[in-house]
């Protein structure tokens, strides 16, 4: 048994991260500032939720094994520094996977988009054919009581790979750690530009990622993406290259439907993204031991991850989805598949600008277009969380000539959006939700009863 401190546990990876260890039985400890669910309710469960909020050094002592740090901390964290002070090894998450999975046959999942959801439908063909394979992913898995398992018998580990930095004091992308035998890069569109300040920058993480794919290993890459496409026949490692494209399908009656030699396969997600996805999965099985005839058969009862493109209701002519998409390119992509699938339904879009990026002046401009298949697209934002973030608020007109769309309606008071949304008529109308925040504090459940109306 060995002893584990996690300093800022309450992040997505590391809480999932510290429950894992928990299981296998080991002593984990943790601290934050703030804790919130489902992350609080799943340590309070494990019995490893800190029983007061803060930093403290006392709770490093020389007794610790490790001590996992994650990129909520800072430099000068007390906790932090008394473990430097003690010499006591210290290890961002990515690291201390990397760590633990250097015997393992390592699968990372990589891209700008898609790595979530194409993690969850391996993990679910595998779960379907009963094969066990310890993994670390992004999002709570149907089926899964943990987003992170680790065992010492399972031969695959399935990683997904976040280009984001590790920590504060490992500035290093987290994907630059696995050195993965098996990859998967799903695309490249700039993000984090809090980090990356120019695309060629971002860009250059997967080019560095592509060189630490073991000698002999496998890359399968989306060869629809021409800048990936372009990285990966410029590459010098010695490595094997498969593309994969989307997999031919028809749409019949709002289902989407695989062509195969077996016959049409019905799929409970859609989209060309999806599609794109599901045939990045298929590569990766296959290399793990699932024939493609397996593969059908389970994906048919694959639902979609957590916050992915989620159906939440159903009314008689009326639909209300919920998709994590926040990025230019993902939010074009959901709202385009949405789109396609409802060809005959009006679709209402309503995007929240939360993250550092999308609140940035210089790069608001690449979500031109991305709404253009809405029939009324809304945008919504909180001036106080560019006040926190000490930036200048951007206005409706700013925000309407980036998008390209005068139709555009731009609320900047949750109220105010509530209002709008629960007095608008859902007759033969889909209502895409699109967010990794909240909306400052959006009533769902009324929302899904207005839906319910129609």
């Amino acid at each position: 048994m060995s002893k584990y401190h996690f300093i800022a546990i309450g992040g997505s990876a590391m809480h999932s991260l510290a429950i894992a260890l928990k299981n296998k039985g080991h002593q984990v400890s943790g601290s934050d500032d703030a804790i919130f669910d489902p992350a609080k309710t799943q340590l309070q469960k494990a019995a490893i939720l800190p029983e007061q909020m803060g930093w403290f050094s006392e709770r490093i002592d020389p007794s610790t094994d490790a001590v996992i740090i994650g990129m909520h901390a800072k430099k000068d964290n007390p906790e932090l520094l008394a473990a430097q002070k003690m010499n006591l090894p210290i290890y961002s998450y990515p690291a201390f996977i990397a760590h633990y999975a250097q015997n393992k046959t390592r699968v990372v999942i990589a891209g700008s988009h898609g790595k979530t959801t194409i993690s969850a439908m391996v993990l679910h063909v595998l779960n379907y054919h009963q094969k066990a394979v310890d993994y670390m992913i992004g999002a709570q898995l149907e089926g899964f009581e943990n987003a992170v398992c680790l065992s010492e018998e399972n031969e695959f580990i399935i990683l997904e790979g976040d280009e984001y930095l590790s920590s504060p004091i490992d500035l290093s992308p987290k994907f630059h750690h696995y050195k993965p035998q098996i990859a998967l890069i799903s695309g490249i569109a700039w993000d984090h530009v809090n980090v990356f300040k120019t695309d060629q920058e971002y860009i250059r993480q997967f080019d560095l990622f592509i060189d630490t794919i073991t000698a002999g290993g496998v890359l399968i890459y989306n060869e629809e993406d021409t800048t990936l496409t372009g990285l990966v026949n410029a590459s010098q490692n010695t490595i094997r290259k498969e593309p994969y494209g989307i997999i031919p399908h028809t749409v019949t009656d709002g289902t989407t439907y695989l062509e195969t030699d077996e016959g049409a396969v019905p799929l409970s997600v859609f989209g060309k993204h999806n599609l794109s996805n599901l045939s990045g999965a298929k590569w990766i099985c296959q290399l793990i031991g699932i024939d493609e005839d397996d593969f059908y058969q389970a994906i048919i009862s694959f639902k979609g991850a957590s916050k992915r493109l989620e159906n939440l209701v159903n009314g008689k002519t009326s639909s209300l989805y919920k998709d994590f998409a926040h990025a230019p390119s993902k939010v074009k992509a959901t709202a385009d598949a949405v789109k396609e699938q409802f060809k005959d339904y009006r679709l209402i879009a309503c995007l929240e600008l939360h993250t550092y990026s999308s609140l940035d002046p210089s790069f608001i401009k690449n979500y031109r277009a991305s709404l253009s298949q809405v029939d009324l697209p809304i945008v919504y934002y909180d001036p106080e969380a560019l006040k926190l973030k000490n930036r200048t608020p951007i206005s409706t007109d700013e925000i309407k000539k980036a998008f390209g769309e005068p139709k555009l309606e731009v609320f900047t008071h949750p109220d105010a959006l509530n209002t709008y949304l629960f007095g608008k008529n859902y007759d033969r109308t889909v209502l895409l939700m699109m967010s990794s925040g909240n909306y400052g504090g959006l009533n769902w459940e009324r929302l899904k009863e207005r839906v319910l109306q129609f």
